[in-house]
């Protein structure tokens, strides 16, 4: 009996391996498709079988929930088999991923655009550890601190407005003045 279900498994198994064998390695993405057609077509196949045996008006309801629970041990191996293959690729998609990013791009980029009076307030916080604290004085203080810290973006944002406003104006100026001093 143990033979017969060991030969059972693998057979149950043979269309999986076989489709993750004609697929390369360097596709995973590929071979997970390609598995999972198969994977598809033998839940179908199992979901059609189980209809059949839960429409099976001779069976007591016991031996429906028997049936199934046996049928399901047959396609047990296609599922391990699928989820095999998966884990076996998902590292390496992910690996792949991993290699078209440039992660020193990335964090150069992010300091480049970092404002750094903001930083050292964060830095602050982070060597402070009472910012995880529950206690609501500390909760308070800290509500205090990112308001103040918000109205000073704010003010600055305010002030760049106004300078580009006045940057602006000495513009024209200037071309007034180089118009006037050309005539």
């Amino acid at each position: 009996m143990i033979r017969a279900l060991s030969l059972a498994a693998a057979l149950a198994i043979l269309p999986l391996s076989a489709a993750s064998a004609q697929e390369s390695p360097a596709d995973p993405e590929a071979s997970i498709e390609a598995a999972a057609e198969v994977f598809e077509a033998r839940m179908e196949e199992f979901g059609e079988r189980a209809e059949l045996i839960a429409a099976d008006e001779t069976l007591s309801e016991d031996e429906r929930e028997t049936r199934i629970a046996a049928l399901w041990l047959e396609y047990q191996p296609a599922v391990d088999a699928f989820t095999g293959v998966v884990s076996e690729n998902a590292g390496l998609i992910a690996e792949q991923a991993l290699a078209e990013v440039d992660v020193d791009a990335l964090v150069a980029d992010a300091l480049s655009n970092a404002d750094v009076d903001v930083m050292a307030m964060a830095g602050g916080f982070a060597a402070n550890g009472a910012w995880a604290s529950n206690d609501p004085e500390h909760m308070a203080t800290y509500g205090l601190m990112a308001d103040y810290a918000m109205s000073q973006v704010d003010d600055v944002e305010v002030d760049l407005s106004a300078l580009e406003a006045d940057l602006a104006a000495l513009e024209v100026e200037l071309a007034e003045m180089a118009q006037d001093d050309a005539d």
